[in-house]
């Protein structure tokens, strides 16, 4: 590929300045979708040895769904993420100027966010001519400071007036937390404050980020003004939000730039959004995720098997993540012996009943999870709230703890939770869920450690 080539290449997907007609559109979706899935196909395979055939590939939004990515390790699904988010504003910014250059609204953009109807626009757009009077202009860069504060207010209302009913709707009615809601909401938060900010006049493209951070941060405080959500959770989802919403508000400005004086189509997609968000109704299938640590004890394996069956209190944590609300262990003890007994781990918000599924001692302790308490407190100027994520979205499944010689009468304790995650997108929150569980190991492990190198 030629230097001209490739710049050419590049800035038709990386800026919104050039028209797409449908040739362009169709030519170049279906050339990076093949690049997309097999860079992602060899990782996959690479990661966890299965095969990740077009349909998994195809599955709305496969990447944050599929049982295929299973224990995967924990930097994967991260790098999975930042490796898309390129493909993402490419197909978005050709989606935008592919509906403008047919003579349709650039709002439908925001379909890309709704799995399946994604697929239906983008095939109906790749069939579609070139409008007669196609209206994607070149547009204006030149800020203007002239009732900029007023643009800027309306921006951000106009913002939260397609999020926080988008939120209320899919949270509180339709009870799912969908990757549509979690991605689409900060994009079409962004997309409509920027969008209106620059409808009447021109403003620079910092000044435009500036109050689509805005209003993220006002969003975020609307939710925890009225309770719908608890500032920990707020904090966990805010880096990923942002990302997005500046992703949308790029697109809100180049849509006002370029096609002024529609403001009838935001007007409806306030309407619209909640519900779009909405049809994001289908269930993948369950992940079960692996959890490991590890902690070398100077004890034999029969005297830390004592330990490891019950224990008695913890001190009080010093950990920031364990101080701000996240459910610490507090001590374990045990009613019987052998499979079938019932082991209870009393955490900060309440306990874990475990039975026992098999018991080898002193080498492994199995045991299935059929109760739990919720997974954290929510820090919230009201006190304790309750949102509805709180309540089997996230689900420990069984745990166990293996126990193995190590040279000098040592031995090598293992812990191990399997869990479920039933909010999205999954790949994001795996992240956090991983490092709290594993926090949650060590603070077990190294307790049982001192407990179990305590001279006799």
């Amino acid at each position: 590929m030629s230097d001209d080539l490739l710049r050419s290449r590049l800035k038709l997907w990386f800026t919104l300045l050039d028209p797409v007609d449908r040739r362009t559109y169709l030519a170049n979706g279906l050339g990076l979708m093949a690049l997309k899935y097999g860079v992602d196909a060899a990782g996959v395979g690479l990661v966890t040895g299965r095969f990740w055939s077009p349909l998994d590939y195809l599955l709305p939004f496969w990447f944050l769904r599929t049982a295929k990515l299973a224990g995967a390790p924990g930097w994967f699904f991260p790098a999975l993420v930042l490796w898309t988010l390129p493909f993402l504003w490419i197909g978005v910014g050709m989606t935008l100027r592919r509906a403008v250059d047919a003579g349709r609204s650039p709002w439908l953009a925001l379909a890309f966010f709704v799995p399946l109807l994604n697929y239906v626009v983008m095939l109906a757009l790749s069939a579609v001519p070139t409008a007669p009077e196609p209206r994607w202009s070149a547009g204006a860069d030149v800020p203007v400071v002239d009732a900029r504060l007023a643009g800027a207010l309306h921006g951000v209302a106009a913002g939260l007036a397609v999020a926080i009913p988008t939120i209320l709707v899919n949270v509180y009615l339709l009870h799912r937390y969908s990757t549509s809601l979690f991605l689409g909401t900060p994009f079409t938060l962004g997309a409509v404050s920027a969008y209106v900010f620059n409808r009447d006049a021109p403003r620079g493209a910092r000044a435009t980020m500036q109050v689509v951070s805005l209003s993220l941060v006002l969003l975020a405080g609307a939710v925890l003004l009225f309770a719908l959500e608890g500032l920990v959770c707020i904090a966990l989802a805010l880096p990923l939000a942002l990302v997005i919403a500046i992703f949308g508000g790029i697109f809100g400005r180049a849509i006002a730039l370029h096609t002024p004086g529609r403001p009838a189509h935001v007007a409806s997609l306030v309407l619209a959004a909640p519900l779009l968000a909405g049809l994001d109704r289908a269930r993948g299938p369950t992940v079960l995720y692996e959890v490991d640590d590890s902690v070398s004890i100077e004890a034999p394996a029969a005297t830390v098997w004592h330990d490891v069956v019950s224990f008695s209190a913890l001190a009080p944590p010093t950990e920031a993540l364990f101080r701000l609300g996240i459910a610490y262990p507090r001590r374990a003890r045990i009613e019987g012996t052998g499979p079938g007994a019932i082991r209870r781990c009393e955490f900060s918000t309440g306990t874990f009943v475990e039975p026992i599924t098999r018991w080898e001692a002193p080498r492994r302790l199995s045991f299935d999870i059929t109760a739990q308490p919720v997974p954290l407190r929510e820090l919230s100027p009201y006190g304790r709230i309750e949102p509805p994520h709180l309540v089997g979205y996230f689900r420990a499944r069984r745990g166990e703890f293996r126990l193995a010689d190590l040279p000098g009468g040592r031995t090598l304790l293992t812990g191990s939770t399997w869990y479920e995650l039933d909010i999205e997108p999954r790949a994001y929150w795996a992240v956090y869920a991983h490092a709290i569980v594993s926090a949650i190991h060590r603070r077990v492990l190294g307790h049982i450690k001192r407990l179990s190198e305590i001279p006799s």
